[in-house]
């Protein structure tokens, strides 16, 4: 068996949630697997394959682009997959961004006002701007795919600037929009793909 990282950060527990069903699907397909939050990994040089997933608080989350930057090199010569969980998501049609695949939750993703002329919320919640801000993050890395979920919105577990962006800018309603079907599904599709990567070796 190959060992596989899943590592994550959340605000209020529902990212490690998603993480953990990530995994779960992951170690049915005969891989073993790991799952840490982000705060709490050295090293990547242990695991075969890596999956990153974070929320998107003012960006996406601050945890994730510091440990993308910090293990660009490693993650560059591996299979990586990245997961995003958002509140609120534009429906644009893109299926890449920086020639990445994209995963988007179509119970999430909502037709734009004007398909011609998005707002300045809609494109803030665009496939394109959400998945570059994390493939920004880390030039050197081409993440085998980088997938968009609902998340979990708890006002009240948040700090206050997060708190005031997400009510005035985001303007997300509090609530659970997890897709445990389309998560799954996803992750179930991994290890597929982390085969198929260059930079796999059974560890």
């Amino acid at each position: 068996m190959s060992n596989v990282l899943v590592a994550y950060t959340t605000q209020s527990g529902s990212t490690e949630e998603v993480a953990q069903a990530i995994a779960d699907e992951l170690s049915k397909a005969g891989l073993s697997v790991e799952t840490r939050r982000l705060e709490e990994v050295a090293t990547i040089e242990p695991y075969a394959a890596v999956v990153i997933g974070a929320p998107m608080i003012v960006g996406w989350h601050r945890a994730a682009m510091k440990f993308v930057k910090r293990h660009q090199a490693a993650l560059s010569r591996r299979p990586v997959a990245y997961f995003l969980t958002a509140m609120r998501l534009t429906l644009t049609g893109q299926q890449t961004a920086q020639d990445v695949p994209l995963a988007i939750d179509p119970a999430l993703a909502m037709p734009p006002r004007n398909p011609d002329r998005l707002g300045l919320k809609e494109r803030y919640a665009s496939p394109a701007h959400y998945a570059g801000d994390a493939l920004d993050a880390a030039p050197m890395v081409r993440p085998v795919s980088v997938a968009i979920f609902g998340g979990r919105l708890d006002l009240y577990k948040l700090k206050l600037l997060p708190m005031l962006f997400v009510m005035a800018i985001i303007q997300a309603q509090p609530g659970d929009r997890r897709n445990w079907p389309f998560i799954r599904a996803w992750a179930a599709g991994l290890p597929d793909s982390f085969r198929a990567h260059p930079g796999w070796t059974a560890v």
